[in-house]
C-alpha cells in the first residue's frame, strides 16, 4: 500500500501536520467564518453552511460566507429559529457559484427542521453514527433535511455517500466539529463522536497527493476513494487519522507537491 518506508512516511506527514495544524492556517481557510463564534448552535451552523459552499476560490468562499452571515444578522441560530418568511426573501440576492438564493432558503428552513425535530445536527450524527464511520449518518442527515417540502433543485448541495459522493464538505464539517481543538483549530464540539470516526475531505489536492504518496490507488475521487484513504491514514494513526487532512491540503496547496 505505502510507497515509501511506513516509518519514514509517517515521520514525514506528521511533520506537516504539525506545520499546516496551527492558527496561522484559519486566516485562509473557510474555517474562520465559524471562529468568528462562540454559541455552539452558532458555530455549528455558520460551520456547516459555510462547508456547504466550499467549492472554487477560498477567497470567494470566504467572502460570500461572510457576506451570508451578514444576512443572518451574524445570529446564525437566532435567524434560523426564528425568522419569519419576509426575512427569508433577503436571501433572494445570495449566490456562490450554484448555490443561489433559492437554496439559501431552502437550508434555511431545513435546518430549522433538523433542530426542531431532530435535535440539531449533532443529534442526528449522534443517532446514525457506526462505531468506525460517519458515512451512512451523512446518508440520513440528507434524508432529514430534504424530509420537509422543498426545492428540488436543492438536494444536489447535499452529498450523499451511498450515491458514491465523495462528500467532502460534509466531512470537512464534520473534522471541525468533532476533532479536538488542542490547536485552537478545529472545535471539538460533539464529545459524543471521535475523531476516529471521521473521514478524509477528499478533493482534487488531497486526492492527488495521496495517490503520490501511495496512500490511495482509486483515481476516481469519490466514496470509494474515501475508504480506501481511510484505511491507508487509519494505519498511520488509528485514533486521529483524519488530522493528516491538513498534511495533504498543505502539501498540494501551498507547497505544489
Amino acid at each position: 500500500m505505502f510507497k515509501s518506508n511506513f516509518f519514514e512516511l509517517k515521520e514525514f506527514l506528521d511533520s506537516k501536520v504539525e506545520q499546516y495544524n496551527t492558527t496561522n492556517f484559519i486566516d485562509s481557510d473557510p474555517i474562520r467564518i465559524p471562529h468568528f463564534y462562540s454559541l455552539k448552535e452558532d458555530i455549528e451552523i455558520s460551520g456547516f453552511l459555510t462547508a456547504t459552499i466550499s467549492w472554487g476560490n477560498r477567497k470567494s468562499i470566504i467572502k460570500n460566507s461572510t457576506s451570508l452571515m451578514e444576512l443572518m444578522e451574524h445570529s446564525p441560530y437566532e435567524f434560523v429559529m426564528h425568522h419569519q418568511p419576509k426575512d427569508l426573501e433577503r436571501m433572494n440576492s445570495f449566490v456562490h457559484r450554484t448555490f443561489n438564493g433559492l437554496d439559501c432558503k431552502q437550508f434555511i428552513m431545513s435546518l430549522k427542521h433538523i433542530y426542531t425535530h431532530h435535535n440539531g445536527l449533532e443529534g442526528v450524527f449522534n443517532k446514525y453514527s457506526e462505531k468506525n464511520s460517519l458515512q451512512l449518518a451523512i446518508h440520513h442527515l440528507k434524508l432529514h433535511f430534504f424530509e420537509i417540502d422543498h426545492q428540488q433543485r436543492t438536494q444536489k448541495h447535499v452529498s450523499d455517500p451511498l450515491r458514491k459522493s465523495a462528500a467532502k464538505r460534509i466531512n470537512m464539517f464534520l473534522r471541525w466539529m468533532i476533532r479536538p481543538n488542542n490547536t485552537k483549530v478545529d472545535f471539538g464540539l460533539w464529545s459524543n463522536l471521535s475523531p476516529s470516526q471521521l473521514s478524509c475531505p477528499l478533493d482534487v489536492h488531497s486526492g492527488n497527493v495521496a495517490r503520490k504518496l501511495g496512500l490511495l490507488e482509486r483515481t476516481q475521487n469519490d466514496s470509494g476513494a474515501v475508504a480506501q484513504l481511510d484505511q491507508s491514514l487509519r494505519i498511520l494513526d488509528p485514533v486521529d487519522p483524519v488530522k493528516y487532512d491538513f498534511a495533504l491540503f498543505g502539501l498540494g496547496v501551498f507547497e505544489g507537491f
